[in-house]
């Protein structure tokens, strides 16, 4: 590497460290992001203090006897009327679990209180549980007829269930909470679990509640809020594709930005809101559709033990009759787009696969490839072998056409260089007429060696998308990396630099060598059509590469790596089958022919004897 580049490369790198100290949160702010990660702690700490006082109320109510209780009661029915018997009670947890998933349920708000998936870890062994304990919250909000506020999510349900476990094996089997109004006035919330799934039936039933209700109310607002717990080895990497994602009603999906604190009023309808993270997911989702919802997201500064705060207000419709009932669902899930697309509400967007021909590639070319391979082979590091093996084989017309047309510009370099000598520098337009003029009597054309490789570039942002967020790889093991999802480091630094990290991640070197050798192969072909600096932007771009990718998945950088290394095969083995001689004869005969003139030349001409050349002497 010149001077030039090590000068070049020096600048970059203290760009991005400039770049980091500039924009490093202020004391301000991360005093603010301090306060937001200790909230999960006041929250803990907060409701040991409700119990408290709920201990210190009880022995209060035992020594102070009957008119202490009345006094109470009179608050209560004061505040909560016909719901004030449900304000006081004992928690109790009742469990439903198939084969994939335990949820919890809590009597208090009727609300799911945890879930856990069976069949997954943590990156510490511990097992994927995507919300857990107080901090989550889940009810509806609305107006009694006496105007009174009601939040069902601080009022005790009622298990209709003396069993507080419930195994789901070869039938569904539900879960039943009633919050009571009066004794044939009720909400009732009934949770159905199917065996070998992760959809969850959840109905919303009113009963006689028209009279307790307020009669103007045409919807409920339900609020659902949860913190999010880290899961994975590389918690940056995680963050990215940690996000609200939310789909319209009969339309697209959208998200929320994963990289700041957002808030956002949707007014359109919605048919499901995901508190999605890289691989799982907590899901509502409507049985018709939700009116409109305010979604939140708020990230924490500590991301050891959570990643953010979710919460949602969403509006549902509702109308006063007799009886009302309001079906909803809940998946509490892995993110993996088989499962997913079963369900038949688009919940397999939740898997981001690119857009357009990206998406189009990876949805009807390489995850067939990748299910069918995964199909009779369980190693992980030899499916993402066999499918590179395929693409390139799929891809060598492509690949060889290129190297043909390269070589064919090789041998037409001496004539090239002949051409530059006769026309000075500052006749640029008749120097590119005469290289065009030679091309077209030669037969070559100058891009045939530039379009079959910018036709493999939508396979590469394929494989950029589908390897972060394929399900399949986490956890799985190939020689030095231990999960392949993820980043494989091979030695811990002591300190962190700014956009590579803590880590060194083999295969992200190994890629970047291999880019660099493949580069150099090819450089000696295209350095006739390089801008100036442009050879050495072509070493400096791995390096950068390498920064970027270096805490990406390891399945990622070991299939770039593993396309380089064939392609560098490829290049040996087309030198070996094309003769150069031969080529360079096979040229010469095709100058001899009488060659028309293509549209593009003739302007070429045009606009070269418009500024007074007329042509080379011969």
């Amino acid at each position: 590497m010149d001077r030039n580049s090590i000068i070049g490369l020096v600048l970059i790198v203290g760009i991005l460290m400039t770049w980091s100290l500039m924009f490093k949160p202020s004391k301000k702010q991360e005093e603010a992001l301090l306060r937001r990660r200790d909230s999960i702690e006041n929250v803990q700490r907060l409701e040991q203090a409700k119990q408290q006082l709920r201990t210190q109320d009880s022995l209060k109510n035992k020594v102070a006897g009957p008119s202490s209780d009345s006094a109470t009661n009179k608050a209560l029915q004061e505040k909560l009327g016909s719901f004030a018997s449900a304000a006081k009670d004992s928690n109790e947890f009742i469990t439903i679990e198939n084969n994939l998933v335990k949820i919890k349920l809590s009597a208090k708000g009727g609300r799911p209180y945890s879930a856990e998936l069976k069949k997954y870890t943590r990156y510490d062994s511990l097992p994927v549980v995507l919300f857990n304990g107080d901090s989550t919250k889940f009810g509806l909000n609305f107006f009694s007829q006496n105007n009174r506020q009601i939040s069902t999510n601080d009022l005790f349900f009622k298990p209709l269930k003396s069993s507080k476990q419930i195994v789901v094996k070869n039938t569904p089997d539900s879960v039943t909470l009633r919050l009571y109004a009066k004794e044939s006035s009720y909400i009732e919330y009934i949770y159905t679990m199917k065996p070998n799934d992760y959809m969850i039936k959840f109905r919303i039933n009113f009963v006689n509640m028209d009279s307790i209700i307020a009669k103007n109310n045409n919807s409920l607002d339900l609020t659902w809020a949860m913190y999010v717990p880290r899961q994975e080895k590389g918690s940056k990497n995680e963050n990215t594709y940690t996000y609200i994602q939310y789909k319209h009603f009969q339309d697209d999906d959208e998200s929320l930005s994963p990289s700041k604190d957002v808030k956002k009023d949707i007014a359109t309808q919605l048919k499901w809101i995901a508190f999605k993270q890289q691989f799982f997911s907590s899901v509502i989702v409507a049985g018709e559709s939700f009116n409109n919802a305010t979604l939140e997201s708020n990230e924490m500064l500590d991301m050891n033990k959570y990643l953010k705060r979710y919460s949602t207000t969403i509006s549902i419709n509702y109308q006063s009759a007799p009886t009302y009932s309001i079906p909803l669902s809940f998946y509490f899930g892995p993110n993996q787009y088989k499962t997913l697309k079963q369900y038949n509400v688009g919940l397999e967007k939740l898997v981001f696969l690119g857009s357009n021909i990206v998406l189009w590639i990876n949805k009807f070319v390489i995850l067939p490839i990748f299910n069918w391979l995964n199909g009779f082979i369980s190693n992980y590091g030899l499916i993402i072998l066999l499918l590179t093996l395929i693409i390139k084989i799929a891809l060598f017309p492509l690949t060889y056409k290129s190297y043909q047309s390269q070589a064919k510009m090789r041998v037409l370099k001496p004539q090239i260089d002949e051409i530059n000598k006769k026309i000075p520098k500052d006749k640029a337009m008749e120097r590119q007429q005469a290289t065009m003029a030679l091309y077209k009597k030669a037969g070559v054309n100058p891009l045939g060696g530039c379009l079959p490789m910018l036709l493999q570039f939508p396979i590469l942002f394929a494989m950029f998308r589908l390897f972060p967020t394929s399900i399949e790889l986490r956890h799985e093991h190939f020689l030095w990396a231990t999960d392949l999802s993820t980043y494989d480091s091979i030695l811990q630094l002591p300190f962190t630099i700014p956009f590579y990290g803590d880590h060194v991640s083999l295969f992200t070197i190994l890629m970047t060598v291999s880019t660099i050798i493949s580069m150099k192969m090819s450089q000696g072909t295209t350095s006739e059509f390089q801008m100036p600096g442009m050879k050495n932007m072509m070493y400096i771009m791995p390096v950068m590469f390498m920064f970027v990718l270096n805490s990406f998945s390891a399945g990622l950088t070991y299939y770039y790596f593993l396309a380089n290394v064939i392609t560098i095969g490829q290049n040996e083995l087309f030198k070996r089958m094309i003769n150069e001689e031969k080529l360079l004869k096979k040229i010469h005969a095709n100058k001899a022919k009488v060659v028309k003139k293509s549209k593009f030349q003739e302007r070429l001409e045009k606009m070269a004897k418009d500024r007074g050349y007329k042509g080379l002497k011969k």
